[in-house]
């Protein structure tokens, strides 16, 4: 199966969904070549970065359910690689 590498980026508005947020994460954890996180206290929010190469199908899903938790949106951008 061809895989491609990703960058999800991820914002945490609710810091009551980090759990599952977290939960998502592990259950994709074998994908997963890095994550980033920075905590910005002036407006509120955390922002995640997460370096996954994955089947584009299994990036899409996880951008997906990520983007279903309440108060955190996300968006993937896709290497041509």
């Amino acid at each position: 199966m061809e895989t491609r590498v990703a960058v999800i980026g991820i914002i945490v508005e609710n810091k009551e969904s980090v759990e599952k947020l977290n939960e998502l994460l592990s259950e994709y954890g074998d994908y997963i070549i890095g994550r980033m996180g920075i905590p910005y206290a002036k407006k509120g929010v955390n922002c995640i970065t997460v370096v996954i190469d994955a089947a584009q199908d299994t990036i899409n899903t996880l951008c997906g359910k990520i983007g279903k938790l309440d108060g955190i949106s996300s968006k993937a951008a896709y290497s041509n690689v």
